[in-house]
Parts: structure tokens; C-alpha cells; sequence
């Protein structure tokens, strides 16, 4: 069955926040990117972005749960608005499962970006649901 986690966008102090959710929860971090770590044909549409910003890091706070987020710029920028800066994160268990999942929200909604393979091993893709809720799918190849 997929897990379901939030995922939040920060304009430039992602960070910050996520140091301050670990003082709160504990934990480690897992996973710490920064745009200036993206291939550079993967990151052409983050030209704008500080590179020391944070592309993607997470917090498990649970067995169950994890926190994800990023730091927001560029072209993202312009239509985020604070209180709409959040999307539901699936991680599918299956590729199939994935596609099920993507392909059946995404129905009648708007794809902000197609589900298709990337640098960092996973499959992945976002849209905005037929209702206005924002999505991110991802399939890792490496999960254990």
C-alpha cells in the first residue's frame, strides 16, 4: 500500500524550518539536496534558484510519516501562494502502482510535470487534481 506524507515549499528558508521540526521531532535527515547538486540539464529551469538553496530534504518523524520539503523560486515562485504551499507526497510501492496512482488523480487535472524517470533514481511526477489539490508521485527504484 503507498504512504501518504506532507510536503511543504519554503521561499528560501527551507532549512531553517526543517532544523527547527528536528529540534521539535528528533531525528536525522536522510537526504539533503541542493540545487546546486542537480545535473545541470535537470536543473536548466532552476538557473534562478540560489544553489545553496535546498532542492529536497525530509525528516521521518514516525515510522509511518516523514516531513518533505524544498525552497521554491524561479518559475515555481510566481503561483505559490503561503497556505496553498503544500502538496500530498505518495511514495508507491510499485512502478505499476505509481502509474495507477498518477494516472488516476491526475484525470481532469492539470500535470505540472509528467511522471517519468530521474537523477536521483526515482520515478516521479506532480499535478493539481480536478479539485485544486497538489500531488507529487514517486516510485524509488532503490527502496528496500
Amino acid at each position: 500500500m503507498a504512504q501518504v506524507n506532507p510536503y511543504l515549499n519554503f521561499k528560501g528558508n527551507c532549512e531553517e524550518a526543517f532544523n527547527f521540526y528536528k529540534s521539535v521531532f528528533g531525528g536525522e535527515f536522510p537526504y539533503v539536496g541542493r540545487y546546486k547538486d542537480m545535473p545541470p540539464a535537470e536543473g536548466s529551469h532552476a538557473t534562478e534558484i540560489d544553489g545553496n538553496k535546498i532542492m529536497h530534504m525530509s525528516l521521518p518523524i514516525s515510522k509511518e510519516t516523514t516531513i518533505m520539503g524544498s525552497d521554491i523560486g524561479g518559475e515555481w515562485a510566481q503561483n505559490t501562494v503561503f497556505g496553498d504551499n503544500m502538496q500530498l507526497s505518495v511514495n508507491a510501492d510499485t512502478e505499476e502502482e505509481a502509474h495507477r496512482i498518477f494516472n488516476g488523480l491526475s484525470a481532469g487535472g492539470r500535470v505540472n510535470m509528467s511522471l517519468e524517470k530521474t537523477f536521483w533514481g526515482s520515478l516521479f511526477g506532480m499535478f493539481t487534481d480536478k479539485f485544486g489539490i497538489n500531488w507529487m508521485i514517486n516510485y524509488d527504484y532503490n527502496q528496500k
